[in-house]
Order: C-alpha cells, then sequence, then structure tokens
C-alpha cells in the first residue's frame, strides 16, 4: 500500500505520476482514433473508386493523408490541459501545441487543394476548350499556396500575439523588399497571366519556341513545359515566353505542300504537257483536298541542269501521319507513271570535254596567238 500510494505521488516536472500517464493516453488513444479513421477512410476511398465517384474519393483519400496528423495534435493540445505546469512553461506549451495544431490543419488542407482540382478535371472534360485543362494545375498550386500563407500567418500572430491586421501590416511592407528581390518570379507570373489573355496555345497544341518543337504539357504559374518531339521535357519562363514569337502548329488548318519534279532537258514539249497532265490527274479531287484550296501544278522554272514542275497542294485536315501515307502514294504513283511514259527525272550532272575528241576541238592558247585550229 505504501508502495502504490509513493508511486502515485511520485512527481515528475512538478506533476503527480498520473497526469504524465493521462497525458500520454490521450496522445495514444488519439494517434489510434487517427490510423483507425484513416484505414477506414482509404477503405471507403476504393469502394467510391469502383462506384466511379472520383470527387468523393478524392476527398477521403486526401482527408486520410492528414487526419492521423490531426488528431496527435489535438491529443498533445488535450493532454497538455491535465498538466500542472508553471505560468511560463504553461505559456509556452500553450503556444507549441496552438503552432502544431495550426501546422495540422494547414496539413489536411493543403491535401484537401486536391477536390477542387479533381472537379474541375472532370468539368474539363465536358469542353472542347483546353483553356480549363490549363487552369487545373494552377488553381491547385494557388489554393496551397493560399493555405501555406495563412498557416505562416497564423504562426506568426500565436508567436508575436498581436493582431493579425499588424502582422499583415508589417507584412505588406516586408512584401516591397521581397517583391524587388524577386522580380523574375513575378515577371512569370505575369507573363502566365498575358498567356491566359492572349491564350497563344493550349495544353496539348503542338508548338515551335526558340527550336523546340513539340506539344504543350503544362502551363504554371512561373513556367511552361514542352516535351520535343525526341522526347526531352523543356521548361520556359512564362515570362520570356510571352515576349516571344510562338508558332502553333496545332492550331493550323491544313498541312501545305510545295514539291519540285524536275525532268530533264531532252524531254520533248509533248512529254513536258503529259507530265502536267499526269500530276493534275493524280491530284484531282485528291485525299483530304478542300474546295478552297485546288492543287497548282506549274511548268515554272528552267533550272541549271532540269526543267522544273512546281507542285503544292493542301491537305486537310491536318493530320501529319495520314498527310504522309498520301504523300507517299502520290509520290509512287509519280514515279511509276512517269517511267511508263519515258518522262526522265533530272538530276545534277556535269559534261567533260577531252582533248584532242574530233567531234569537240579544244582552241586552247597563248593569249594574242592565233590557235592551231585556225591556222
Amino acid at each position: 500500500m505504501d508502495i502504490l500510494q509513493t508511486v502515485v505521488e511520485f512527481e515528475i516536472i512538478g506533476n503527480k505520476l498520473w497526469r504524465i500517464f493521462v497525458l500520454f493516453g490521450i496522445i495514444l488513444i488519439a494517434f489510434l482514433i487517427g490510423k483507425i479513421t484513416k484505414h477506414i477512410l482509404q477503405k471507403s476511398a476504393i469502394q467510391f473508386e469502383g462506384m466511379e465517384c472520383p470527387i468523393t474519393a478524392i476527398t477521403m483519400n486526401s482527408i486520410a493523408r492528414g487526419v492521423v496528423f490531426l488528431f496527435a495534435a489535438i491529443g498533445i493540445s488535450t493532454g497538455l490541459l491535465f498538466l500542472d505546469l508553471a505560468t511560463k512553461v504553461a505559456e509556452v506549451s500553450k503556444t507549441v501545441s496552438a503552432i502544431f495544431l495550426s501546422v495540422s490543419i494547414g496539413y489536411l488542407l493543403y491535401w484537401l487543394a486536391d477536390v477542387p482540382s479533381v472537379w474541375l478535371a472532370k468539368m474539363s472534360t465536358k469542353t472542347e476548350s483546353k483553356l480549363d485543362d490549363m487552369l487545373v494545375p494552377i488553381v491547385r498550386k494557388s489554393l496551397r499556396a493560399t493555405i501555406i500563407i495563412l498557416v505562416l500567418v497564423q504562426i506568426a500572430q500565436t508567436l508575436s500575439d498581436k493582431p493579425i491586421t499588424s502582422i499583415i501590416a508589417g507584412l505588406g511592407i516586408g512584401g516591397l523588399a521581397v517583391a524587388l528581390a524577386a522580380q523574375d518570379t513575378i515577371k512569370n507570373f505575369f507573363g502566365s497571366v498575358i498567356l491566359f489573355i492572349d491564350k497563344p496555345f493550349e495544353v496539348g497544341n503542338r508548338i515551335v519556341i526558340d527550336g523546340h518543337d513539340g506539344p504543350v504539357e503544362e502551363v504554371g504559374l512561373r513556367s511552361t513545359k514542352i516535351r520535343t518531339l525526341d522526347g526531352h521535357l523543356v521548361t520556359i519562363p512564362n515570362g520570356e515566353l510571352a515576349n516571344k514569337s510562338i508558332q502553333n502548329i496545332g492550331k493550323r488548318p491544313y498541312i501545305r505542300r510545295i514539291a519540285n519534279l524536275t525532268i530533264t532537258y531532252d524531254t520533248s514539249p509533248e512529254k513536258v504537257e503529259r507530265a502536267l497532265a499526269i500530276v493534275k490527274e493524280l491530284l484531282n479531287n485528291h485525299e483530304g483536298m478542300h474546295e478552297d484550296f485546288p492543287p497548282r501544278i506549274y511548268f515554272n522554272d528552267f533550272n541549271a541542269d532540269s526543267l522544273n514542275i512546281l507542285v503544292i497542294y493542301w491537305y486537310h485536315p491536318p493530320d501529319y501521319w495520314d498527310c504522309m501515307a498520301f504523300t507517299e502514294s502520290f509520290n509512287k504513283e509519280v514515279f511509276r507513271r512517269f517511267n511508263e511514259e519515258g518522262i526522265d527525272f533530272a538530276f545534277p550532272t556535269q559534261t567533260l570535254y577531252l582533248a584532242g575528241d574530233p567531234s569537240r576541238p579544244l582552241t586552247v592558247g597563248v593569249r594574242g596567238e592565233v590557235p592551231v585550229s585556225d591556222r
């Protein structure tokens, strides 16, 4: 009996042992409740995913990520109430527990920022415009940044014990100095605003900028990511992107091809006419042709080593691989039909004249002298 009384009356940091046990028990129970709640939420999220309810599922998953931390903070704040602490120590413990609670709430809200993003992504699939697809990651990042700032302001208020208006005023003065030091960041932010207003491209459009050719993967508050045709991921700051010339290949209404068919100089005028007729026949009402863009075929030039036939046609819609397949079939038919008609393609050639050739005598001599052949 004396031993039990001694244990009960034993003190640690001025607190009897039962108070310490109560603190430990409350924290342990809160932690276990958090783990059980997390497990239940994750199981429910899997069920809702199977029921094709993505918003409910992501909400439960988001809460599950921060619920253990939140219950632990609540358990610590509640357990500290049972301790008999000195005034200064009580103030410090109250401040620490308040900060811990603020961080845990902010952590939970940080993951809950995924919920509106998933809802916006779901709504964006119902629209043809891809502008809302570009807004989804920006909304998520903006919400998370706002939550982090609010948590930091709350922590500052807890530590300083000053009204939040005074803290915000102080942040405004400090923000001016930060703004001067972060000019590039602000420039990129306003560059992203200009891109959203002007809309020179959308997510998924293939663009060419500074030699980088590929589809746009993501448009953020600071930069835009382009996946080049080589597979490389290129990140361009929005402040620079807003001031550059952007070639939006994804917005082109058609694909234009300009081809030069070169034939030899010994081709007769009749065969030249036949070559023009063959090309016009092959492109008459061709695949991908639009009535406002008929093909153009002209015998347009005398090259140094060939006669030139200019061929221009437009392919609609601008599907690159379909256009390449049509181009291949067109080239094969031109090659086959020209061979059948005996029309030869030209290639760069040189003619060499040999000394002593009686059919092409050379007249080479010193300036002022009469060539041997003329004596």
